[in-house]
C-alpha cells in the first residue's frame, strides 16, 4: 500500500511525500514506482507516527485495575481512534494482590496483542508515594519503599515493568531507586513532598524521570526550588498533562522552554471516563465525578483526566509557538525512547513499524494504521 500526497512529520521537519507500507512496516519513503498497488491519496493531510501514551489508567468505561483482558482491550480500542497506537497501562496505589492481578493481564495482553493500541508494558504509580501528595492515590494502601516489597509486587512480571513512580524523600526510597534503576526499570519521581536536595540525591541514585510535572510535587520557589526546580535544573525527563486544567498554558510554555522538547513526553493520565459522558466513575477504588472535562474526587482533588493525546497535541499547538513536528515528537518518539522501543517505533523511517496516523490542520484524526492495518 502507498499513502501519497501527504505531509510527512519527521523528527526535525515536515515534508511532502509518500510512504509505502508492506508487511506491517514502512517499506519505503517516496518510492519511485507505485503501479498496480493500493494507493491512498492523503490530499495534503499530515502523516505522523502514532502517539505513545506512557501514563494512562483507563478509557471507554474501563480501568487498568479492572484486571481483565476486556478492560485493557477496550482501552486500547478507545484511544486508538484518537491516534494513540501504543501505551503502557498504569496501575494505582492499591493492594499488592490487586496490582499483581493487573500485571498478569497486562503481561498477557502484551503477548497476545489487542484490537487497538499496542501494550508496551506496565507503568507502576505507587504504592511508595507521599501521604501528603496523594492526589487520587488511595491512602489505605500506601507502603514504605523497600526492595523486598517491590519484589513481591513484580515477581514473575519483571520483564514488562517499564517505569515506577515513587517519592524520593521517604526512608528506604534511595535503596529502591538504585535497585530498580540497575534492573533497567525507569525510576520516576512523583507524588512527592521532596526538597530540591532530595530530588538531586535521588537522581544521583539513578532516578531518570518525573511524573506529571507540576502536579502533586513541591513547587518552584526562588528560595526553595523544590521538586519542580530540581526537574528544571537537571537531566530528568518529565511528562505533562496538557489539558489546560492540570497545568496552565503559560506554565506549559515555561516547562517546554526550560526542558526542551527532547525531554518532555505528552501523556493523558486518562481514567475510565475518557471518551465517556459526564457522570460518576471510580479510580483506584475511589469515587470520581466527571463534569466539563474535569475528573475530581469527592474532596475536589483532580483524579486523572479525560484527555486523549490528539487533544493534547492540539492544545499545545494552539497555545504555544512550538513547531508541529516538535509537538508530535513529544507525543510519539519521546515515549518510544522511554519504553525502549525507539529502534522500531516512534518515527517515520524505513524499516519502522507502520503505526501511522493521518490528521488535518486542526489535529482531527482522519485515519489510523497499526502495523499497517487500517483501524479508522
Amino acid at each position: 500500500m502507498i499513502i501519497k500526497n501527504c505531509n510527512i512529520i519527521y523528527l526535525d521537519k515536515i515534508e511532502q511525500g509518500s510512504i509505502r507500507i508492506e508487511n506491517g512496516k514502512i517499506k519505503e519513503i517516496n518510492p519511485s514506482k507505485c503501479c498496480d498497488e493500493d494507493i491512498l491519496d492523503a490530499n495534503g493531510l499530515y502523516v505522523s507516527p502514532g502517539f505513545i501514551d506512557v501514563h494512562i489508567h483507563g478509557a471507554g468505561g474501563y480501568d487498568t485495575m479492572d484486571s481483565t483482558s476486556q478492560a485493557i482491550n477496550t482501552i486500547s480500542k478507545t484511544i486508538a481512534v484518537h491516534g494513540t497506537t501504543s501505551f503502557t497501562p498504569t496501575t494505582m496505589t492499591v493492594s499488592i494482590e490487586d496490582i499483581r492481578k493487573s500485571l498478569n493481564v497486562i503481561k498477557n495482553m502484551k503477548e497476545i496483542g489487542c484490537d487497538g493500541a499496542h501494550v508496551l508494558g506496565a507503568n507502576l504509580e505507587g504504592p511508595f508515594v507521599s501521604p501528603s501528595m496523594l492526589g487520587a492515590q488511595n491512602p489505605k494502601y500506601l507502603l514504605p519503599p523497600s526492595i523486598s516489597t517491590y519484589k513481591k509486587i513484580v515477581q514473575d512480571y519483571e520483564d514488562i515493568i517499564v517505569s515506577m513512580t515513587l517519592a524520593p524523600e521517604i526512608e528506604g526510597s534511595k535503596e529502591l531507586i538504585r535497585y530498580i534503576s540497575d534492573t533497567g526499570v525507569i525510576c520516576s519521581l512523583g507524588h512527592t513532598n521532596a526538597t530540591y536536595k532530595d530530588m538531586i540525591e535521588a537522581i544521583k541514585c539513578g532516578a531518570s524521570h518525573s511524573t506529571h510535572l507540576y502536579n502533586r510535587m513541591t513547587p518552584l520557589n526562588h528560595r526553595d526550588p523544590g521538586a519542580v526546580g530540581a526537574i528544571f535544573d537537571s537531566n530528568l525527563t518529565t511528562e505533562t498533562i496538557s489539558d489546560g486544567i492540570h497545568i496552565t498554558y503559560a506554565a506549559l510554555r515555561i516547562a517546554y522552554k526550560q526542558k526542551g522538547t527532547d525531554n518532555v513526553l505528552l501523556i493523558s493520565d486518562a481514567m475510565m471516563a475518557c471518551c465517556m459522558p459526564n457522570g460518576k466513575y471510580s479510580l483506584g477504588g475511589q469515587k470520581v465525578i466527571v463534569n466539563n472535562n474535569e475528573a475530581r474526587l469527592e474532596n475536589g482533588a483532580l483524579a486523572g483526566s479525560v484527555l486523549t493525546l490528539d487533544k493534547a497535541v492540539r492544545n499545545v499547538y494552539k497555545n504555544s509557538n512550538l513547531p508541529l513536528h516538535e509537538i508530535v515528537k513529544m507525543a510519539s518518539f519521546n515515549g518510544a525512547k522511554h519504553c525502549k522501543v525507539d529502534n522500531h517505533k516512534g518515527q517515520i523511517k524505513e524499516g519502522y513499524d507502520a503505526d501511522l496516523i493521518l490528521f488535518d490542520d486542526d489535529i482531527n484524526i482522519k485515519k489510523v494504521f497499526i502495523l499497517g492495518k487500517e483501524i479508522l
